[in-house]
């Protein structure tokens, strides 16, 4: 390695550990002084979760850098909202955290490319060379979008798998007599446990119906934030019900096992899909290495009887 490889190492060394160190102090900031204000400001102190933590300290240090892709106006009516809303995102700082990582990632992973290529000694040049950076620019763009697309994913997963028992537990409340905001605070309560997420949705609901939202305006806005298409049918389902005046323990019950139904059938899915996805693995990993370890002693005992033996017989020629 040449002096000038030693140089721009120790150059690149240093100025990451200088953007580290500046996030930090900028990201950390004196929680002493910020407790303090609250208590002097006579607000009072509600805990936060370590992600909303981090997606505040994400928010300030890339808010600079947000400017440069964030939309002026629509975001309140904009898919990316609901989005956010589906994946349980509701802090105000969430835009602001997204767009600044996507123009952070955009910009810094070409860079990254191109200093992994020039330490490395790479032959690429001229348009593949500009190519290789365009594309690391757009995974760097599109990887929140991924991220939250995963996380969407997971959080509707989460729903769909534990919504039929909390349907279940919904009939058996207003079979025993209770209101439907009765029995949606009574599931909320106790689906805490198991289910957090199902839990925090439904007491949404409680709290939109004791500030006055109509029920159905409620339950409609449940099925927005959550996204699952069975909710949604519990909804209409619901409010087709109340309009009607027909039994909700009775439609409840038969949405339950319709919703369970279609959860079997789901696992079913998932359990068929099961030898396709082991066969790439099978034939690419595990079966070479089975045929090298089955075959390659007979093969090696082969070449030693076979070769000296080809050998001796041409030397008697």
């Amino acid at each position: 390695m040449s002096q000038i490889q030693i140089v721009f190492l120790v150059l690149v060394f240093v100025a990451t550990f200088a953007v580290a160190l500046w996030l930090l102090v900028r990201t950390t900031g004196n929680l002493a002084s910020q407790r303090l204000k609250r208590v002097l400001g006579g607000v009072k102190e509600q805990e936060t979760s370590v992600p909303e933590q981090w997606l505040n300290r994400v928010a300030r240090a890339t808010k600079p850098l947000a400017k440069l892709s964030l939309p002026d106006d629509g975001y309140e009516s904009s898919s990316l909202r609901r989005r956010f809303m589906n994946a349980g995102i509701r802090n105000a700082a969430a835009p602001i955290a997204f767009f600044g990582l996507k123009t952070v990632l955009a910009l810094s992973l070409p860079m990254l490319a191109f200093i992994g290529l020039t330490l490395a000694q790479s032959e690429l040049r001229g348009v593949v060379l500009l190519l290789a950076l365009l594309v690391a620019s757009a995974i760097g763009y599109y990887l929140p979008n991924y991220a939250l697309s995963k996380a969407i994913t997971r959080r509707k997963r989460e729903i769909f798998e534990n919504f039929p028992d909390a349907l279940d537990l919904m009939t058996v409340c207003m079979e025993a007599g209770l209101g439907t905001e009765a029995a949606l605070n009574k599931v909320a309560e106790d689906m805490v446990h198991k289910s957090p997420t199902l839990s925090e949705e439904l007491r949404l609901v409680n709290l939109e119906l004791r500030a006055g939202s109509p029920r159905d305006r409620a339950l409609r806005n449940l099925a927005i934030r959550t996204g699952v298409e069975e909710v949604e049918s519990f909804v209409a389902m619901i409010i087709q019900a109340d309009r009607f005046g027909t039994s909700i323990a009775q439609s409840l019950r038969v949405h339950s096992e319709t919703v369970r139904t279609l959860r079997r059938q789901k696992a079913e899915e998932a359990a068929a899909k099961i030898p396709l996805k082991l066969l790439f693995p099978l034939i690419f990993c595990i079966f070479p290495a089975l045929m090298l370890v089955i075959i390659g002693p007979a093969v090696i005992q082969m070449l030693r009887v076979v070769v000296p033996a080809m050998g001796g017989g041409n030397g008697g020629q």
